[in-house]
């Protein structure tokens, strides 16, 4: 049986040791103050002077030469290789990993593979902890352009253990690329058991000798402390994040989910070497088969949390972390998909930076390549394929709202999961069993999606600056045949128009302090630092850039032991009496997780037991969305010196909350809802 990557997250209390900041290999990192604006945002004039030379040389065209080299494919017994003059790959035909791959002469996995991996489990509670036997391995593209290999793994009911699926792992060179395409058709016929996954996902595990920097977006890219660093740190509150008590970054704190990121936002990251000036960068080129769609974060590099620290470059197509995803699959229930391709490439620069600028570039060109002309498998469907496009008018006749960026997708209609002991509605946000097309609209809200299945699906679109979501069910695309929509109106639902607002309706808690540096570890412990009495608020005059905090934690001593709820107070005025409606959006919340609202010393409502959505102890700034609304009756309000009580309750230390946005809105009887 092929093996598979179990996982998991163990948590316990620790000290308080926040990350110091370093002046030599430390974070690139913005102002502690930096507004919404600049926060978030690569700028020139915030780089090191080393990174504004890679910057200017790059802005002034300087770029990698493109490969056209012929592809040779050959077996060789046991494994295949695969070359093209530029980079060479080897695979095991018994394991379909990935056992080497070079560049020029250069070893990039020296010690490590490339592997599929996955944690789940099957039906009953029965064990599942790897592939199939390889059944059969074959040349699928001889070379030339374009050089494919496959490996078949198919499922024996006999041999226990093994994931219910058929699978063939795919690799593939061509001649005008400095990377190895990888990707995997998975099956599911229906009298197959049933699985459940928690987490997929394709690893990588580059030489430590070569590669020393992790980039994965212009805010945090770095030296990273060696493995005999990690070795000799001091375990935290979470088995994966460590104080280093040696190396360049002594004092700090490193963990893995420092790393994480949107692969809509970071389609390419990945390592790179100060010594031998290569990089190895996992680059995806479409969205489609990416668990949770364009506002689900995953991991995507780290050090290995096992002795040695070994640098660790993944491929999250599926998660569990920041809400996790939804993969069930029954017995008989059809289901296929294709994961990938997507590529790992490798690039030569003088820096980090310049190389993670040309990935970047790579990811862009490979975006406008998708679909690849040379997947025949009918599962890829890339001949069936068509665009769909329409234009998105927002309209708020009370509110006026401006929309920021838009995105706008097709995705599975929600359904229903679990089993008798429990169930769940699956929405977009969750969902890992169906494909995704998402595209960013134009200012103007007109957007195209460029290459989608034939199958039915629901619309959906969300834009910064507006709370709530368009949708329209039952699209149905047709093979051949290109989808025009039209001209769509999204009526913002609101029962009134704004008394105040915090924060800016993003699915992020970005825009409220600490957001600029959110990756660090251990902001929740932080909070008593830098506000000892709990946020407290002035509708007029406090802002919510400094005086509204990344997360709202339980009440925590030094050493992260809870001691208590935690409450938040908003103090406001209202020009007209009447009945009001508070809307909060949360970006992230644990499971069991409870928000009592209270105005004035009364209790309005409250959240229920809030499903998991664990961001605050995974040092994020956003994870699913959950909107809240509570009505406020005319006799909860005065006109002056209203209080407005938040009131987190929990029992554990990783239990907390994170806001999107909070409104209160004036209910105006007269006023229709929206859609």
């Amino acid at each position: 049986m092929l093996g598979a990557l179990g996982g998991g997250c163990k948590t316990g209390c620790g000290q308080l040791n926040i990350a110091a900041l370093t002046p030599s290999g430390g974070w690139l990192l913005p102002p502690a103050k930096a507004s919404l604006a600049g926060s978030t945002r690569f700028h020139l004039k915030s780089l090191k002077p080393s990174f504004k030379i890679a910057a200017t040389v790059l802005a002034a065209g300087l770029s990698f030469s493109s490969v056209h080299a012929e592809v040779h494919v050959r077996d060789e017994g046991r494994t295949f290789v695969l070359e093209n003059g530029k980079v060479s790959a080897r695979i095991d035909k018994a394991k379909a990993t990935l056992i080497s791959f070079k560049r020029g002469d250069l070893e990039l996995i020296r010690g490590g593979t490339g592997y599929w991996s996955f944690s789940g489990g099957g039906e009953r509670g029965t064990a599942i902890d790897g592939f199939a036997k390889a059944a059969e391995s074959r040349i699928t593209l001889p070379g030339g352009s374009t050089g494919e290999i496959a490996i078949d793994c198919r499922y024996d009911p006999a041999a226990p253990g093994a994931w219910p699926v058929n699978v063939s792992f795919r690799y593939a060179l061509t001649d005008d690329t400095q990377g190895l395409y990888i990707y995997g058709i998975y099956e599911h016929p229906a009298e197959f058991p049933g699985f459940g996954i928690g987490e997929a996902r394709y690893v990588v595990k580059p030489d430590p000798q070569v590669f020393d920097y992790l980039t994965v977006d212009a805010e945090r890219s770095r030296k990273m402390p060696t493995g005999e660093d990690w070795d000799e740190g001091t375990e935290m509150n979470l088995k994966e994040a460590r104080r280093l008590n040696t190396g360049i970054h002594k004092g700090e704190v490193e963990h893995k989910y420092g790393y994480s990121a949107l692969f809509s936002e970071s389609p390419a990251y990945g390592w790179s070497s100060s010594s031998k000036k290569v990089g190895l960068w996992m680059v995806n080129p479409s969205l489609e088969y990416i668990a949770g769609g364009p506002t689900k974060p995953e991991l995507t590099g780290h050090l290995d949390v096992n002795r040695g620290g070994r640098p660790v470059l993944l491929n999250m197509w599926h998660g569990s972390h920041y809400g996790g995803t939804s993969l069930e699959v029954k017995k008989g229930e059809a289901w296929s998909m294709v994961v990938g391709p997507f590529l790992l490439q490798t690039n030569e620069g003088p820096d980090a930076m310049t190389m993670w600028k040309d990935a970047m570039k790579t990811a862009t060109a490979e975006i406008k390549r998708w679909p690849y002309p040379w997947v025949d498998s009918p599962l890829y469907a890339a001949k069936q394929r068509v665009p769909v496009t329409g234009k998105i008018t927002v309209k708020d006749p009370v509110g006026n709202a401006k929309p920021g960026a838009m995105w706008v997708g097709l995705t599975a209609a929600d359904y229903q999961t679990g089993s008798r002991r429990w169930t769940e509605k699956v929405g977009w946000q969750r969902d890992g069993k169906h494909y995704h097309y998402w595209a960013k609209a134009a200012t103007d809200g007109s957007f195209r999606i460029g290459s989608v299945r034939p199958g039915q699906y629901v619309l959906h679109a969300f834009a910064d600056g507006v709370l709530g979501e368009f949708s329209r069910e039952a699209v149905t695309v047709e093979e051949g045949k290109p989808l025009a929509l039209g001209n769509l109106a999204w009526s913002i639902e609101r029962a009134g128009p704004t008394v105040w607002e915090i924060g800016v309706p993003d699915r992020s808690a970005s825009e409220f302090r600490n957001g600029d540096r959110y990756w660090l570890w251990g902001h929740y412990l932080d909070f008593r630092k830098e506000f000892p009495n709990g946020v407290d608020f002035t509708i007029g005059k406090s802002d919510w850039k400094k005086d509204w905090n990344l997360c709202q934690p339980l009440t925590l001593d030094d050493n992260g032991h809870v001691t208590g709820d935690s409450v938040w107070k908003v103090h406001f005025d209202l020009k007209e009496m009447g009945e009001h409606r508070l809307r909060i959006a949360l970006c992230g919340h644990r499971e069991n997780d409870r928000l009592t609202v209270a105005v004035n010393g009364r209790v309005v409502g409250d959240s229920g037991r809030l499903p998991e959505n664990g961001v605050m102890h995974r040092d994020g700034y956003r994870g699913l969305l959950t909107e809240l609304d509570f009505p406020i009756p005319a006799d909860a309000l005065r006109t002056k010196d209203n209080v407005l009580e938040l009131r987190l309750s929990g029992q554990v230390w990783h239990q907390g909350l994170l806001y999107d946005y909070l409104r209160l809105e004036r209910i105006d009887p007269k006023r229709t809802s929206g859609t």
